[in-house]
């Protein structure tokens, strides 16, 4: 591992902004904290940026995207768990964009390392960087951090707000702080009156906020229980606003036509079809890109298809073996990182078993439920926006930039999203509202891409390429050597997040490949960057989501090479060299019942990753029904460190694990043309209900610290499933889909 004094010669991505950014604005401002956004009035009296009271009770602010993964309830719990309220009686709002809803944990994510064997110096370390986030206004969801991110933080605002409520109460009463105690959003005095918080809250927003000690675990009455969603009857019922319910008094809506070659506009067009069309309000010429404002989105729609636009040349080659090809040329150069080293992978004991493997893994589109929408109303001098995104303060950003505001003069309002994965946290979508709203001053205009644009306008899951070798003697690991190439999801993505250039070593590239738990003396991991072609972005689990399956699936086939159980040959790897890591494969061995042997017509494969802080082990059982395979068990096991709820984490493992399924099976954007070919659903395919295996979920809360929920379950879902084929056919998937190679049931 590389020690901290390697780590200071070296300027590493995100983490290297984060510095600057400390050095630039100092201790001062470090610990000065973020100004408070909400804003005192209508008898609303605000204790603090997370928690505010008038007359109608509690109202909480739960400032991450909810896009599915239960984070509103689970943040609305933490301020609860101290502030002594029901979260089922409370209001919950995501809040506006502001510098004091920054993400602390995502950024601490950056600093080098393999983070399961931090040492607490390093932990430190990191809780320093992430506060650095503050300074690049990181208001955003994702990494898996939201838990991390709000657990002490979200606890802390409810706790203080609770004893500045009982300090308002000491002073109404003429007594001491310490003779109250809260209740159910009341302070109760000595001879049990109820002194409801709306009553003190006035009072209390005039106080200097009080710190206090949070409550020991033992006291806790919502943290690590199942506590009932509070976004869920809206849900069921229809009545959530999502990006595309959004309606405001004279709104128009708008539909666009992009060129189809990613980084370059049009040559010419002709609009005069969609001219005449009855409904058709304006016909809009974006620079690289034609739009069409009308009564509704359909008519919108058919207008702007029925614009002729003649698109320049794509920058890029032009098919998808020639991108690969490229991809494959940046293993010619020196490798940008070297994360992991140990030992000497050249100098094999004689005798070894050599194995080499290539794998290859396609570009991957989001395929969110919900297509890209976003609503803009631009009055001059101020431009609101809502939409369902992941990073309001990055909206807010480029919105101010793209109409030449002041960041304050731009609101940014975050409803539902309807599925996320990272998609959402990209503006190009609120970019396009921005500049359609531009034209249309004075006019809300709501614009939705079609599922064809959407699919075809994705920033992408790169495509990678990795190439191992491995040894095996007697039975043991005794070398891997992996090489992975792709583009770079840090350089391009949190580039356009950050609007900073990226340099140095990408930890991200190389994730859940060099930093597997697994005790293999001589280890090295190298990541290989190619150069920009296709847009490509942040995808659930981001590099894990193809290391994860490199770097299991070598395992699996040195585990055979070996003669092995492919369970006991991790397992006697992780057991050497991180606890957790071995509990949860000895939990999902007991879940599964896994024997080691599967009789004919049915398969089982094993995976573990380690992603966001979170061990997972998945089990995943095939079957053989009449030439067509099914999946027809899966089990998974996760350590958390701390599980906020229960119910909802199993969720959080189960869709991750599904998410990583479908992708497996199905998922691959090829290009033709400078083209994307996919268009929609059908030929762009997910698990149906029918195809889904059973799924059982165990929990632990073994390792030391909070890892993540929403992406640790997807790294272990591609291998798990290959390696079950594998065991069923004896067939090795050294590429994804599974499709093209198996008969699987759909």
């Amino acid at each position: 591992m590389a020690s901290l004094k390697k780590i200071a010669r070296r300027s590493f991505l995100i983490g290297s902004a984060a510095i600057v950014g400390g050095v630039a604005f100092g201790t001062y401002k470090y610990h000065q904290p973020a100004p408070n956004p909400l804003a005192q009035k209508d008898g609303r009296s605000v204790l603090n940026p997370f928690v505010f009271v008038d007359q109608s009770g509690v109202t909480l602010i739960a400032p991450r995207a909810e896009m599915g993964q239960g984070v509103k309830s689970a943040w609305a719990s933490l301020i609860a768990e101290e502030l002594d309220v029901d979260p089922a009686k409370v209001t919950v709002l995501h809040g506006p964009a502001a510098k004091a809803y920054y993400n602390s944990a995502m950024m601490s994510e950056a600093l080098p390392g393999r983070g399961y064997d931090g040492s607490a110096l390093q932990h430190s370390l990191g809780e320093i960087v992430g506060h650095m986030a503050k300074f690049l206004d990181l208001q955003v969801t994702g990494g898996s951090s939201s838990m991390r991110d709000g657990f002490e933080r979200m606890r802390h605002a409810g706790a203080s707000a609770r004893e500045t409520l009982k300090q308002a109460a000491a002073d109404q009463l003429g007594i001491s702080r310490d003779q109250l105690t809260t209740e159910d959003g009341h302070v109760i005095t000595p001879d049990g009156t109820r002194l409801p918080y709306a009553d003190l809250a006035r009072t209390a927003a005039n106080l200097t906020p009080i710190e206090t000690d949070l409550r020991k675990a033992s006291e806790w009455r919502l943290i690590g229980k199942d506590v009932p969603r509070i976004d869920m009857v809206a849900k069921v019922t229809g009545t959530a606003e999502f990006g595309v319910d959004v309606r405001l008094p004279g709104m128009k809506f708008a539909a666009i036509r992009q060129s189809p070659h990613f980084g370059v506009g049009k040559t010419a067009f002709d609009a005069s079809a969609a001219e005449g069309m009855a409904g058709v309000d304006k016909i809009l010429d974006l620079g690289d890109a034609v739009a069409v404002v009308a009564n509704n989105t359909w008519l919108a729609q058919q207008a702007v298809d029925a614009i002729d636009v003649t698109w320049e040349k794509a920058p890029y080659p032009e098919t998808t073996e020639a991108i690969f090809d490229e991809i494959a040329r940046s293993f010619d150069a020196a490798p940008n990182s070297t994360m992991r080293d140990d030992g000497n992978v050249d100098a094999l004991p004689e005798g070894a078993t050599v194995i080499e493997a290539e794998y290859r893994l396609p570009y991957l589109a989001h395929a969110t439920m919900e297509p890209m929408n976003a609503t803009a109303l631009y009055s001059g001098d101020v431009l609101q926006i809502w939409a369902p995104n992941q990073g309001p303060t990055v909206v807010q950003k480029k919105a101010a930039t793209l109409a030449g505001l002041d960041v304050d003069a731009v609101e940014v309002n975050t409803t539902y999203l309807g599925g996320g994965f990272g998609r959402r946290i990209e503006t190009d979508y609120t970019d396009r509202a921005v500049q359609i709203a531009m034209q249309m001053q004075g006019t809300p205009v709501q614009l939705t891409w079609s599922r064809e644009e959407d699919m075809r306008h994705d920033v992408y899951r790169p495509g990678a390429i990795a190439r191992y070798r491995a040894a095996v003697k007697d039975g043991k690991a005794v070398m891997v050597h992996g090489k992975i190439a792709a583009q770079s999801t840090t350089v391009e993505g949190a580039g356009r997040m950050l609007g900073l250039p990226m340099s140095g070593p990408d930890k991200g590239h190389v994730d859940a490949a060099f930093n597997q738990p697994l005790a293999i003396p001589n280890f090295r991991v190298e990541g290989y960057l190619a150069k920009p072609m296709l847009p490509v972005g942040f995808w659930r689990s981001v590099g894990a989501s193809f290391n994860g399956f490199f770097s299991d699936c070598i395992i699996d086939e040195m585990a055979h090479a070996a003669g092995r159980d492919p369970l006991d040959f991790r397992l006697e790897l992780a057991r050497a060299e991180w606890e957790p890591a071995a509990k949860v494969l000895e939990t999902v061995r007991d879940m599964s019942g896994w024997t080691g042997k599967t009789p004919d017509g049915i398969g089982r494969g094993v995976a573990m990753a380690y992603s966001f802080g979170t061990p997972v082990a998945q089990v995943i059982e095939v079957a053989d029904e009449d030439g067509q395979i099914r999946m027809t068990d899966a089990w998974i096991a996760a350590d958390l460190g701390r599980v906020i709820d229960p119910k909802n984490t199993r969720a959080q493992m189960f869709g991750g694990m599904v998410y990583g399924l479908s992708a497996a099976c199905f998922g691959e954007i090829t290009i033709d043309g400078g083209a994307v070919e996919q268009e929609n659903f059908p030929d762009y395919d997910a698990l149906r209900m029918h195809t889904m295996p059973t799924v059982q979920v165990e929990l632990l809360e073994n390792q030391p610290r909070m890892g993540g929920a929403g992406e640790p379950g997807t790294p272990p879902a591609a291998p798990a499933l290959a390696n079950a084929l594998f065991d069923l056919t004896g067939k090795r998937a050294q590429q994804l889909p599974l499709m093209h190679e198996f008969d699987l049931l759909i």
